[in-house]
């Protein structure tokens, strides 16, 4: 009887297992799948946005979110023309500095240090004498000084990408996080700024931050983001960086320079 209690407790214990494994391996599945339905219904939505600017007389010059339905999932669109980041291959010291200090929550002995050695990283030349600067957000990196952790807050602010970039940013395509990089730490103001933008207002006061931080470059490159969620309160993120001029090799109205795509809960973020 005892020997017949032990096997039907060890088979218990494998029972039990097995529908632990099982359940796990259900859950992987399913949310496998959602990141690949995310991932298809962000790139539908990219496209269909896309379609949108590449008609426009004009191309957008600020930051926008734009509500998109697609097999009748309600999602939104981001669009932000690269000129609203900071751009690390032309961005000044005393802007690097701000970001590190602001964005990076680096006090001003160490933001100045980290500005240094990102200008000198950049600064290093190939076999042909040319300045190697940064190919892409990821190469800040190869700073010393700059972890995984500092990256993570710095690595929405910031790009690699500006075509014959001046160093400023465009407020007006700036996302509320580079407002504050812009305004020195003044988080009442750049959420002023940016809330004022949200409600349709034309016209930015920009008299209040750091004048040479700021221009009014424009740019044919944009960053798009989707936000695809669903019931679960999980987003899928897809982002894609663009040029939105005609791709003569390709024959596209637009082409396609970086992709990525993440899952995320939380509810969506403003502008």
């Amino acid at each position: 009887m005892i020997a017949v209690l032990w096997i039907v407790a060890a088979l218990s214990v494998v029972v039990t297992g097995v529908v632990h494994s099982v359940r796990s391996e259900v859950r992987v599945i399913n949310h496998n799948r959602q990141a690949l339905e995310g991932l298809a219904l962000g790139q539908a939505a990219i496209a269909l946005v896309l379609q949108d600017i590449s008609v426009r007389a004009q191309r957008p010059a600020q930051l926008m979110q734009i509500d998109v339905v697609y097999l009748g999932h309600a999602m939104q669109v981001q669009v932000m023309p690269l000129s609203g980041l900071i751009d690390i291959n032309s961005a000044s010291e005393p802007l690097l500095i701000s970001l590190y200090s602001v964005a990076g929550a680096k006090n001003e002995a160490v933001a100045t240090a980290l500005a240094q050695a990102t200008l000198q990283v950049r600064g290093e030349r190939d076999t042909r004498g040319r300045e190697k600067g940064f190919e892409a957000a990821q190469d800040l990196l190869r700073v010393p000084g700059v972890d995984f952790d500092l990256y993570a807050r710095l690595s929405p602010l910031i790009t690699a990408e500006v075509q014959g970039g001046s160093g400023r940013v465009n407020p007006q395509a700036a996302p509320v996080e580079v407002l504050a990089v812009l305004a020195q730490g003044n988080l009442a103001l750049a959420g002023d700024l940016a809330a004022k933008r949200a409600s349709g207002a034309t016209d930015m006061d920009t008299t209040r931050l750091n004048a040479p931080f700021i221009g009014n470059l424009a740019s044919s490159r944009y960053k798009l983001q989707a936000r695809v969620p669903f019931a679960d309160g999980i987003q899928v993120v897809v982002s894609h960086s663009v040029d939105a001029r005609p791709d003569s090799r390709s024959g596209l109205p637009w082409r396609v320079f970086h992709t990525e795509y993440w899952t995320q809960a939380g509810p969506m973020a403003g502008v």
